[in-house]
């Protein structure tokens, strides 16, 4: 994958080989910690959302800790695209949260080639599962501290020990309603991407 201005929208492609290349990215994280909102924000289209509203019949099966006031969930995934530069398309589906629907995790992350783990500081424990799977499925991923109003100010290492990541693994705070932050997380992405692949072909 050539990612050679990704991270540079102005660039001028002339001269550039021709072609759109086309990239899946999972926005992946615990329930409620916005994944839907992210994908909503960044997306250069209408997003595809499959979100229904939270009935009793839900209660006790969802874990609603931290996120009473939550009214609707994904129940299948979000989709949107957003165009890093002329030669870079980032195809984005955002996963489920609810434990319930877990299942749908392997037909999604089928041909991803990175993923946003999105992280409440408030309920860290949410997003275990996420990087687990990130893990099992050997996808790269970054780390997205979605600030929420009444969230502390943790320093980074301490959120990397609390997670249990190595330290090649970025994570950066974010404000996932804001287009341009969840941009930024996507080019974070990139980025490492990028190195990952420095690295795998020096080491060749």
């Amino acid at each position: 994958m050539d990612f050679r201005g990704f991270d540079r929208p102005d660039r001028d492609p002339a001269g550039d080989a021709a072609g759109v290349r086309s990239v899946k990215v999972m926005i992946a994280g615990g329930f409620g910690t916005g994944k839907t909102t992210m994908v909503g924000s960044v997306s250069d289209i209408r997003p595809l959302t499959t979100e229904e509203t939270l009935t009793q019949a839900g209660a006790g099966v969802d874990d609603l800790v931290g996120v009473a006031d939550k009214q609707e969930t994904t129940v299948s995934l979000d989709f949107g695209k957003i165009g890093l530069n002329d030669r870079l398309t980032l195809y984005l589906f955002g996963t489920p949260g609810q434990e319930r629907f877990w299942f749908l995790w392997n037909g999604l992350f089928k041909g991803a080639l990175g993923a946003v783990v999105l992280v409440d500081t408030r309920r860290l424990a949410s997003s275990f599962r996420a990087i687990e799977e990130m893990e099992r499925q050997d996808v790269p991923f970054v780390i997205a501290l979605n600030v929420f109003p009444d969230s502390r100010d943790h320093p980074v290492e301490e959120i990397r020990d609390a997670l249990d990541i190595s330290p090649d693994i970025p994570v950066v705070a974010c404000d996932a309603r804001d287009r341009a932050s969840s941009r930024d997380v996507l080019v974070a992405l990139i980025r490492h991407l990028k190195d990952r692949s420095a690295v795998a072909l020096e080491s060749r």
